[in-house]
């Protein structure tokens, strides 16, 4: 567990219960919010509205030493000593890791466990870009049909995932873009390009379409050529369906 040698970026608050710290997440600002000392600063008020009282009946120079104590207050100071703020950083530093890539400190949602780097810089970055997407694909279908938009959503999937079928795909990172694309604008992999399909009846290409938008023609599935040897023992074939050698199934 790759816990952070520092501390990210920090704003001390202060709500009239003592000074806080809020610490955020380089990558996506998330806040983690450590928790004031309200004992101390319950006593220390108390022991302070004494002294202000006091001090401001003294002449002259009375009011001047009151405005001190009131700044010293907890209820109304920001200021925190480094001992103090390494405490409150203590709080919180559990929910954040450092990236060995980039040095960034980030919050747990950001980071890659399994890897050891952020979810920008991880060799996983394609899978766990997929995995959210899976992710929030499952939760919009899920508002849909509470919604009774179940058969659009469906029809819209439908439609995306034949439309990504269609385009070039970056085998490392997973990023889509146009038929024809060579290197992932990404990261510089060699791209998949999508698999060509033509019509059987006039041979233009249907991209994935089930009927020609040339003929209208049907496209019906390629069937799955048949083994040319036994699974089993490996003797030829000649398209029977069981092995003529030890009577394996086939196809």
């Amino acid at each position: 567990m790759a816990i952070p040698s520092r501390m990210p970026r920090y704003d001390v608050r202060n709500d009239g219960s003592g000074p806080y710290v809020i610490f955020y997440c380089d990558q996506c600002d998330r806040e983690y919010r450590s928790q004031p000392n309200i004992g101390n600063t319950i006593s220390s008020g108390i022991g302070n509205d004494i002294k202000s009282d006091l001090l401001r009946k003294i002449p002259l120079f009375g009011g001047v030493i009151a405005n001190n104590v009131d700044r010293n207050d907890p209820r109304y100071t920001y200021d925190l000593n480094s001992q103090q703020l390494n405490e409150h950083w203590t709080q919180v530093k559990q929910y954040f890791r450092e990236c060995t890539t980039c040095n960034r400190i980030v919050c747990l949602s950001d980071f890659d466990e399994q890897a050891g780097f952020c979810n920008e810089d991880s060799p996983r970055a394609g899978q766990i870009a997929e995995a959210r997407g899976q992710q929030a694909g499952a939760a919009f279908k899920g508002i849909a049909s509470a919604f009774g938009l179940g058969s659009a959503f469906s029809a819209a999937g439908k439609a995306m995932e034949q439309a990504q079928n269609q385009m070039a795909r970056c085998p490392s990172c997973g990023n889509m873009a146009n038929p024809g694309t060579k290197f992932c604008p990404e990261c510089g992999t060699v791209m998949v390009q999508p698999a060509a399909t033509t019509c059987p009846q006039c041979g233009t290409e249907t991209k994935g379409a089930k009927f020609c938008p040339n003929c209208g023609a049907k496209q019906e599935p390629p069937a799955a050529a048949a083994p040319a040897n036994c699974p089993k023992c490996g003797s030829p074939a000649n398209g029977a369906k069981f092995c003529a050698n030890c009577g394996t199934k086939i196809a």
